[in-house]
């Protein structure tokens, strides 16, 4: 699958390196505000070995319409800002090219501005793609199906300076309709980001728990969604929507590798 990346920061640069690693997607181009590192091979910036042009653009140097004419590409990743959807959403809608976001928060602006695009492609959007925390918000959500009047709380632990409620953690109180306040912060160290869920029960705990190590995890999610995008010519899918089939304890490899001759778990 031919790529387009939006934004370059810390993230983006993890990313970038998962999706030039991987068989299974060929990185045309990466986008950005900054002039800086403009007409660099992001392989090369990286030091990863790798034929795929991979080339860094400005944009203000060049539209949306010349650069998917000189660089067409399958999908467009998202790692920007709410804003990145202003420079590539009619182009993506006239063409068909399916949109992950990941972008953290969008106004409520921006999301009928999602919403809009996903009514001519495929657009995807996750606050965290991550596989670890949309696999930690599902089954949460099973078992408070399952244990309905369990008390449940949100612990979310990161770094010293971080002072802000995660972000994450409020995504997945909402998804557990569940207050702001069920969230108890950490500040330690250099704490990456752990996540976790605990149901208390009468008789025991049950403790679901996400931690993050590196920011190549968002790659990682990032090769889920795209190798699972559903094939609809249009809508718009959350990361629960691609994890559901996985969740039927019973399916075997083949019902899920049918119409996939690379099955995501293969690919890295």
């Amino acid at each position: 699958m031919r790529v387009g990346l939006m934004g370059f920061g810390k993230t983006g640069r993890a990313v970038s390196s998962v999706l030039l690693e991987s068989r299974r997607t060929g990185l045309q181009w990466v986008m950005r505000r900054s002039h800086a590192l403009e007409h660099r091979s992001v392989p090369e910036f990286l030091g990863v070995e790798s034929d795929e042009p991979g080339r860094i653009h400005s944009i203000g140097d060049i539209s949306a319409q010349e650069l998917l004419d000189r660089y067409p590409v399958d999908f467009i990743v998202d790692f920007s800002s709410e804003n990145g959807i202003d420079y590539y959403e009619e182009e993506a809608g006239r063409r068909g090219v399916a949109v992950v976001s990941a972008v953290s928060a969008y106004s409520e602006d921006k999301l009928r501005q999602l919403r809009r695009l996903s009514e001519r492609t495929r657009v995807l959007h996750s606050p965290n793609i991550t596989l670890g925390v949309n696999f930690l918000i599902v089954a949460a959500k099973v078992l408070k199906n399952i244990a309905p009047h369990a008390d449940i709380e949100i612990v979310e632990e990161h770094f010293k300076a971080k002072q802000e409620v995660s972000g994450t953690a409020r995504v997945i109180a909402g998804n557990l309709n569940l207050p702001d306040d069920s969230i108890k912060t950490i500040r330690a160290g250099g704490i990456i980001g752990v996540h976790e869920i605990l149901f208390g029960f009468p008789h025991q705990t049950v403790r679901l728990k996400h931690e993050s190590i590196a920011r190549e995890a968002f790659g990682t999610g990032i090769l889920f969604a795209i190798d699972n995008m559903p094939r609809e010519p249009n809508g718009l899918f959350t990361m629960e929507d691609l994890m559901r089939p996985y969740f039927r304890l019973n399916a075997t490899e083949r019902e899920f590798t049918d119409e996939r001759k690379n099955p995501w778990w293969r690919i890295w």
